[in-house]
């Protein structure tokens, strides 16, 4: 299972498991966060900024942070949760948990899509990241498009924390 939370929501997702893999995206200009409190097994931690193309002075998501964020995914034991969060729990960590679930479930990228949608009105993956993804994993494009379809999630400065699971069908 995949656990998807905003940084403001982290501690409280974090108290529910015994032991999980956390996977942290945040953007350079965070402060520095003391994670010592956490039982977590592993921790993988990527900088970037939550922009859906190159911007100058602004660090993109790229084939490395994608490429991190599967291997990750690949990394997991299969009975342990992974949390993922971003700042807001609505882009960044939407989009890696996605990406996830459809490096381990080929062909099922629309119905994880509409899973996301479910299971939190507020996702709004990061496109760039979908993009990436979906050429890394060779889906031709249909990620991309699944995620078109949910379209972008209701406006909000924060998400609710949300769970995606990783095997399909589900």
């Amino acid at each position: 299972m995949i656990y998807v939370s905003s940084l403001g929501g982290l501690a409280a997702v974090a108290d529910l498991l015994p032991s999980f893999d956390l996977l942290t995206l945040l953007s350079p200009t965070t402060s520095e966060r003391d994670w010592s409190g956490l039982a977590r097994e592993r921790h993988v931690e990527l900088t970037f900024h939550d922009i859906v193309e190159v911007t100058p002075d602004l660090i993109a998501p790229d084939a490395d942070v994608v490429d991190a964020i599967l291997q990750f995914g690949r990394g997991s034991i299969a009975d342990r949760p992974m949390l993922i969060h971003c700042w807001a729990g609505i882009s960044r960590s939407s989009a890696a948990a996605y990406a996830i679930a459809c490096d381990r479930n080929p062909g099922y990228e629309a119905a994880i899509a509409d899973e996301l949608r479910k299971r939190s009105p507020y996702v709004t993956p990061n496109k760039l990241m979908v993009q990436l993804a979906d050429e890394q994993l060779g889906r031709k494009g249909r990620m991309v498009e699944a995620i078109a379809c949910i379209g972008r999630g209701a406006d909000a400065f924060e998400g609710e924390p949300y769970r995606l699971p990783l095997s399909w069908p589900i």
